[in-house]
């Protein structure tokens, strides 16, 4: 089974006035989309019908969330209030760091207009919700707890927002 079919463009720029060096386009098998392998990044959609891998990728995940809601119970009634974690700091600079990487990487993508940028953005969106929560929820109370949450209200969720917001008007729409 192919897992990607390539062809070749180059009478499709012509039309359009476009440079001559040939563009493909990835059409990846079950998938439904193509994708514009030119640089853009932007998925483009195939037309075609919801394939039998297709349902069942998605009928897996769907029920695979579901099957998280007793996972998230047991969990939240059987761990302990505290814990000692011995790589507290690699915890934070690591995703503090993930963090930095999603945010360059958006704005490095958004600067030239790539199509991936709907994808960094999400991914900073996030990181930022996940960072925000974790502050506030491990914090010592006090001042610790004051300031996670002034951090969370004031810039990691706002910005998470404008990320999402990004995401969104930056995403493919079809159709268009």
């Amino acid at each position: 089974m192919a897992i990607a079919e390539q062809t070749t463009l180059a009478s499709e720029q012509a039309e359009r006035g476009r440079a001559s060096a040939p563009e493909q386009r990835i059409c990846v098998a079950g998938a439904g989309r193509a994708v514009d392998a030119g640089g853009s990044g932007g998925a483009v959609d195939a037309g075609g019908p919801s394939t039998g891998l297709h349902r069942w990728t998605a009928t897996a995940l769907a029920l695979l969330g579901l099957a998280m809601v007793p996972w998230v119970i047991v969990l939240h009634t059987g761990l302990p209030a505290t814990a000692v974690a011995s790589r507290w700091a690699w915890t934070w600079t690591g995703l503090d760091s993930l963090e930095a990487l999603a945010l360059f990487s958006t704005g490095m993508l958004l600067r030239r207009r790539n199509g991936r940028t709907a994808l960094a953005a999400m991914v900073s969106s996030t990181l930022l919700v996940v960072d925000a929560w974790f502050d506030t929820m491990t914090a010592a109370p006090g001042s610790d707890f004051t300031i996670a949450v002034a951090m969370a209200v004031c810039a990691e969720l706002p910005l998470a927002a404008v990320c999402a917001t990004l995401a969104v008007r930056a995403s493919p729409h079809p159709g268009s």
